[in-house]
């Protein structure tokens, strides 16, 4: 794995115009950034991402069926009692998942390490499974980028054949805020890949989504909806006034309410538990935990709720290297081993490794000259180079 600098194409903002790729620039400077790529061998893709991907996976999958069972479990990830019954029936029904994000510390060096799965509401999605493939094709046929070079990114085709096999009806509605320039942008990707997929994929925003009488949440013409995906995070869905209508009614969510145990931290010390010492993790504990001093004096703090690096603190021999401002922590804490993203020219690299359904389908990576990554992170294209 390795950082190589190359010129930007100089027409690449109006290719991102004509692909509909409008987020690409932050309003300080840039998101989508093609100055470098990141090179991987096809074993580090394999060997070091793909293959623990598709065991720390099926690992957590393990923990929503331990999870759905136990109120004590469920309890300590900070979901609202009266969500116990959405979360548990969900999974008792086979809900089916589109889609998820596993974060992981990898270098090239050593075994990937998890440090959180954005299980719920992960973006980054439409740059991964379309752009960054763009760009590939655009700089191979420049003959800009190795002849050969390839890419782990079967993302597109991945999500269209999900989205046909769902089996939640011929309608899928998508909702999201409007005002959000990424939400809105990877909502629209996926209603794309939902008609592709042979369905009627309306959007509807947010905050017009109400309870019908009966229980169905409907979209802002009253009409029912029978399947929505949303933007939304699920612990904002359970604290919202209609939160208690989630299990009985009768829609059906993507991603589904047992997705919840998963986008929370408190994952990270409950895989811990289920498998100590297993390479791809990190010592991971409940901040209220005694068993935390385990960790030393060398430590991440993370809201079970964070996103985007909210609220983080990073900690070594003591002292507070880094840390991020946000609106998370009231719900509680866990404290997880530090590992610290390679650098590479100065900067911090996450790899984003994505799921759909339960099967790896590719690769992002954002990187900053923070150690923590947060939402004003770079999104880099990557290769693989034998």
């Amino acid at each position: 794995m390795r950082r190589v600098a190359i010129p930007e194409r100089p027409d690449w903002r109006a290719r991102a115009a004509e692909a509909g790729f409008s987020f690409h620039t932050f309003p300080d400077g840039p998101y989508w950034d093609e100055s470098a790529y990141y090179a991987f061998t096809l074993a580090e893709i394999e060997d070091g991402i793909e293959a623990p991907t598709r065991e720390l996976h099926a690992l957590c999958l393990a923990f929503a069926a331990q999870a759905v069972r136990d109120e004590a479990i469920l309890a300590s990830l900070a979901i609202p009692e009266h969500a116990w019954d959405a979360v548990a029936a969900s999974f008792r029904r086979r809900d089916p998942s589109l889609y998820g994000r596993l974060d992981l510390c990898y270098g090239g060096t050593g075994p990937a390490k998890l440090l959180e799965y954005n299980a719920d509401t992960p973006t980054a999605l439409y740059e991964s499974a379309v752009f960054q493939w763009l760009w590939l094709e655009d700089g191979l046929a420049a003959g800009r980028l190795p002849a050969g070079a390839d890419q782990f990114n079967a993302l597109h085709e991945r999500l269209i054949a999900r989205l046909a096999e769902l089996d939640l009806g011929d309608t899928l509605a998508f909702a999201c805020f409007p005002d959000a320039p990424e939400d809105r942008g990877t909502v629209a990707y996926l209603q794309d890949c939902a008609v592709q997929a042979g369905l009627a994929a309306p959007f509807v925003p947010v905050e017009r989504i109400g309870l019908a009488p009966d229980g169905r949440f409907v979209d802002g013409a009253d009409a029912p909806l029978a399947a929505l995906f949303k933007l939304y995070p699920w612990e904002w869905m359970f604290a919202d006034t209609f939160g208690p209508a989630i299990g009985p009614s009768p829609t059906r969510f993507l991603e589904p309410p047992w997705k919840a145990v998963l986008s929370n931290k408190g994952l990270l010390p409950h895989l811990w538990r289920m498998a100590p010492g297993h390479p791809n993790l990190l010592p991971a504990y409940f901040e209220d935990d005694p068993a935390k001093a385990r960790l030393g004096t060398s430590f991440v703090k993370k809201p079970l709720y964070s996103r985007e690096g909210a609220n983080i603190l990073l900690v070594r021999d003591g002292v507070l290297v880094e840390r991020d401002e946000g609106p998370y922590g009231a719900e509680g804490h866990v404290r997880q081993a530090l590992a610290e993203l390679p650098a590479f020219d100065g900067r911090h690299a996450l790899v984003g490794s994505w799921v759909v359904g339960d099967e790896p389908a590719g690769l992002c990576l954002r990187e900053e000259a923070r150690r923590i990554t947060t939402d004003r992170a770079r999104f880099v294209p990557h290769l693989i180079v034998d």
